[in-house]
């Protein structure tokens, strides 16, 4: 929706002189896009009720990491303590993060794994605490009992429904008198409060919170929902503080090709889907768009000068880069639009509700009651405490 102008019953009605020349548009310049409901679209359904839940599930992990202090460099040891025991299987072929060497799974204990080391010819190498071991697969035995069966528990998640509304309140003077620029004064009214909840609407799916206590609301308590930013908890980076592996690095704030792509590949490594939208502010749009700076060349008879990053090509997704006032300064968002709804309550969404008039004026509300539904938050991520100059 396109509005033209803004104008306020408190402001009153002016009455210009037959001999003043006002042209018959209101400008407004208060930003009021929203890039991030633009880009997620419509939900594909409605939410049921003001607790809205949903299902999560994944599959079993293939990978585990080293949990074990080495006297040596480990190349000998066959029973090695891992932080997951329970994801092995004996006939598991398994190899370690950044070695050749291939172990078979002998025995699985509550507390370590027993390995078969230098399986099918290869070289038993050096092994370190926390490093990563991934699950290539498992080799049965011809005729033997079928196995153990494992299965995963689904998830419920869920978020809360959030209401924004807001009045609107015309005198009986000021429907009557024909006013610049608009045809009926409670019709712009409406549409101008609308035009404003959207806009807290994208706000607040970005930056929202919920209540630590009773977050289904009550009637002291205030119902309002977790944003994007809340929901993110294992792809949280500080590459000031913490390094993101690999290539990362910490020790600098500064937003970089490194930086952004250690993001990705992370969040490609744990998740099927791949990161399709980098939600930024100012700060950090100019930072995407100087990535190309150095490579970009101009001839002689170019009139225009373009330093613009609409859309970057990783390795790990083709991303759309989103410019969106609403973003904190120093973060930049990574997400899976594909796995992101912004769902109303059924029947509630935005809409204008006539009042009562108890007096010599017209009365209404524009109201609408939202949620955000985010699957899978790791296949999201946000890179925080970046450098805003």
């Amino acid at each position: 929706m396109a509005f033209t102008g803004k104008a306020t019953y408190s402001a009153g009605a002016t009455l210009p002189e037959v001999y003043e020349d006002v042209s018959d548009i209101i400008g407004i310049v208060s930003p009021y896009e929203t890039p991030v409901l633009d880009h997620i679209g419509d939900a594909r359904r409605e939410a049921t009720s003001t607790v809205h839940e949903w299902l999560e599930d994944a599959l079993l992990p293939n990978w585990d990491l080293i949990e074990q202090s080495f006297s040596g460099n480990g190349a000998t040891l066959t029973q090695i303590g891992m932080e997951h025991e329970d994801r092995f299987r004996i006939g598991d072929l398994v190899k370690a993060e950044g070695s050749s060497e291939v172990m078979l799974v002998t025995a699985v204990n509550p507390t370590n794994v027993v390995f078969s080391r230098g399986y099918g010819g290869t070289t038993a190498e050096a092994l370190a605490d926390e490093q990563k071991v991934f699950i290539i697969g498992n080799a049965a035995l011809e005729g033997a009992d079928a196995s153990s069966s494992r299965f995963t528990n689904r998830t419920r998640r869920q978020n809360v429904t959030q209401i924004f509304e807001a009045s609107v309140e015309v005198s009986g003077s000021q429907l009557a008198v024909n006013t610049i620029g608009v045809q009926d004064e409670l019709d712009y009214q409406m549409q101008e409060r609308a035009r404003e909840l959207i806009r807290d609407l994208e706000n607040t799916v970005i930056n929202g919170v919920a209540p630590v206590s009773m977050p289904e609301g009550s009637s002291t308590v205030r119902r309002s929902m977790n944003g994007i930013l809340a929901h993110l908890a294992t792809h949280v980076y500080e590459p000031n503080t913490d390094p993101i592996p690999p290539g990362g690095g910490a020790g600098s704030d500064t937003l970089n090709e490194a930086v952004l792509n250690a993001a990705l590949r992370q969040i490609w490594e744990v998740g099927s889907g791949t990161v399709d939208t980098i939600v930024v502010n100012g700060a950090q749009k100019r930072r995407i768009n100087s990535f190309v700076t150095a490579s970009r060349g101009f001839d002689a008879t170019d009139t225009t000068f373009r330093d613009l990053v609409s859309v970057y090509e990783s390795d790990f997704g083709v991303c759309r880069v989103i410019l969106c006032r609403s973003m904190p300064v120093d973060a930049v968002l990574l997400l899976d639009s594909s796995r992101l709804s912004v769902t109303p309550l059924a029947g509630r969404s935005f809409a204008f509700k006539r009042l009562g008039s108890d007096g010599d004026r017209e009365r209404g509300q524009v109201i609408g009651e939202y949620t955000l539904e985010l699957h899978n938050e790791s296949a999201h991520g946000v890179i925080s405490g970046l450098a805003t100059s």
